[in-house]
């Protein structure tokens, strides 16, 4: 814990971006961003292990605000090159339940003068089917900011997909 304390202040985190292609025309259309740690001593440290751990000690909002700051920071340098592909990131259950993550991203997308619509909020099927006020309430939010939503491992829950229509969602992956 104090290690991964550690890592945020000194810069061992990292982003790597794995593409996304459409399988029709062979396309890079976006990249999702993977978060990494690279501990100076004990090398990669597996996103399994330090995530759990950020988000049991109150850390992930932290983690969560330098990954948005940092995707938007990317999605605009690969805009300046004349790629406008959409930038993936993953939200957690903590994320949702955040009263102003949609105000932190749309000031993240502002800051990197980054279109809304060229964000994707991942979330995973379970996380889509909390039935929570407060997970509606941001899924919404986010919505109306213009990114996208994705509901990532679909089919790996019980979905009900009379109440996923009723998502903001664009995509199921």
């Amino acid at each position: 814990l104090r290690e991964l304390r550690q890592a945020i202040e000194t810069d061992q985190l990292d982003l790597v971006f794995q593409p996304k292609i459409d399988a029709a025309s062979g396309q890079i259309t976006g990249a999702e961003a993977l978060l990494r740690w690279s501990h100076p001593t004990r090398g990669e440290i597996s996103p399994a292990v330090f995530v759990g751990l950020a988000e049991r000690f109150g850390l992930v909002t932290r983690i969560g605000d330098w990954v948005i700051d940092r995707a938007c920071r990317q999605a605009q340098r690969w805009g300046d090159r004349g790629l406008k592909m959409r930038v993936a990131i993953n939200l957690s259950a903590q994320h949702l339940r955040m009263p102003d993550l949609a105000p932190r991203i749309r000031a993240a997308l502002e800051r990197h003068e980054v279109e809304p619509a060229r964000l994707t909020c991942e979330i995973t099927e379970t996380l889509a089917m909390e039935n929570t006020q407060a997970t509606q309430s941001t899924l919404a939010q986010l919505g109306e900011l213009g990114v996208h939503i994705s509901i990532d491992d679909f089919g790996t829950g019980y979905s009900s997909l009379a109440y996923l229509r009723k998502l903001p969602a664009r995509e199921i992956k």
